[in-house]
């Protein structure tokens, strides 16, 4: 890859690059704990971890995955169903089960609240959390508004701890190595790019169709934390979502009337004119089924004026990077293995960071910006106008 001049890399990614670069005042201004400013010490030991939320994030990805990890110890769990508590106590060998957030932690010391709940349920239980004086690392959204998740986030900060929200695709080696291509110049001026994600919507929950539901926080989310990773925070947001089905039979409520959408577009546009598009929804048959372990088509494509990029397979889940571009106009596939990335280890890899410092790609305003993108998107399908976007984060994650 080649080297580039401070002036060439900005030329070519666009005065994103300089905004990130030149007038930090731009960027979220609070300290965060992955920054060398002496706030953080690293604790030196394994981080007690406490999980709550027990149903299938929990059981099948969260628990198995930190169960692994060599900094981490999950020593409670909690559910306001008891029994899925208890139960999940027994089958990953946690010591303390509880049936409330509050006799959880009044119960054994924990560091880390890790929240797989209702996401309508996230902000509230991470406040809650935060005032306890934990650190926590909550599923999507953090919260349900920008605002929301912004106080959320300057409560930790004033409380001496910190927040991080998932999806944590910044980790992956594909997305360091496409956000590597992007920053050498090898597309040339990027113009446009196209994220998809959807299937045909989940059969256990009612918590997906209901009110701050929807397919943006939680398909969507990922799609625009990949783009805005890879081409910078957006500076506005036009949008049309509505629901395609407006009726749904869920194990846990019956049939419901959904009043989230169910179908999105989202257009976003980053700086120096370059424009991305998510479209996410619960009504997209796909062959590869709910777990999409099978899609191995482009789900994210970034062309520029010299070249295009092509992910293979879902952003969580990514299986390659096909490249083009006017060097050598045949695709090409690279990165097919995906290395020890999973897209559940975001509370691990805080753990590490909490337990030996080492600095992270993740970023609580990264995911905030991406907060403040779906609250905008809402508003732009309200009122048929666009939204402009107040939010950064620091950029380029991958240099």
């Amino acid at each position: 890859m080649k080297n580039l001049s401070r002036r060439n890399f900005l030329g070519n990614i666009g005065t994103i690059g300089a905004a990130a670069v030149i007038a930090p005042t731009l960027m979220a201004s609070t300290p965060t704990l992955s920054q060398s400013d002496g706030v953080f010490k690293p604790l030196g030991r394994k981080i007690k971890v406490g999980i709550i939320g027990c149903g299938s994030v929990m059981n099948g990805n969260y628990a198995p995955h930190l169960g692994k990890c060599p900094f981490a110890e999950i020593v409670s769990v909690c559910d306001i169903k008891p029994d899925r508590a208890e139960k999940a106590a027994k089958k990953f060998n946690v010591p303390n089960w509880y049936p409330h957030i509050d006799k959880m932690l009044a119960g054994a010391e924990f560091d880390l609240l890790v929240n797989c709940t209702d996401m309508q349920e996230h902000g509230r239980l991470n406040k809650i959390a935060i005032l306890a004086g934990k650190y926590v690392w909550s599923e999507k959204p953090m919260a349900t508004t920008y605002k929301e998740g912004r106080e959320l986030f300057d409560l930790a900060i004033k409380m001496g701890n910190h927040i991080w929200g998932a999806p944590a695709m910044v980790n992956s080696p594909q997305f360091a190595f496409m956000a590597r291509q992007l920053n050498a110049g090898k597309l040339g001026r990027v113009a446009a790019a196209h994220a998809h994600y959807g299937h045909q919507g989940p059969g256990w929950s009612a918590f997906f169709y209901e009110e701050d539901g929807g397919s943006m926080p939680d398909l969507g989310v990922y799609n625009m934390v990949s783009l805005t990773g890879l081409l910078g925070p957006a500076k506005s947001v036009v949008a049309m979502l509505n629901v395609i089905t407006p009726t749904r039979n869920v194990e846990d409520k019956g049939f419901i009337q959904v009043k989230a959408e169910d179908n999105a577009h989202i257009l976003l546009e980053h700086q120096n004119g370059v424009l991305s598009h998510v479209q996410c929804g619960f009504n997209y048959f796909n062959p590869a089924g709910h777990s999409g372990l099978g899609e191995n088509r482009p789900t994210i494509s970034i062309i520029g004026s010299d070249g295009c990029l092509n992910l293979i397979g879902y952003d969580w889940h990514p299986l390659g990077v096909e490249v083009a571009t006017t060097e050598h106009e045949e695709l090409e596939t690279f990165i097919t293995d995906s290395g020890t990335f999973v897209w559940q280890e975001g509370a691990s890899v805080i753990c590490e960071h909490l337990s030996t410092g080492k600095e992270l790609l993740i970023t609580s305003e990264h995911a905030l910006h991406v907060l403040e993108i779906m609250e905008g998107a809402r508003k732009s399908q309200a009122t048929g106008q666009r939204i402009s976007l107040q939010s950064a984060f620091k950029w380029p994650v991958v240099v």
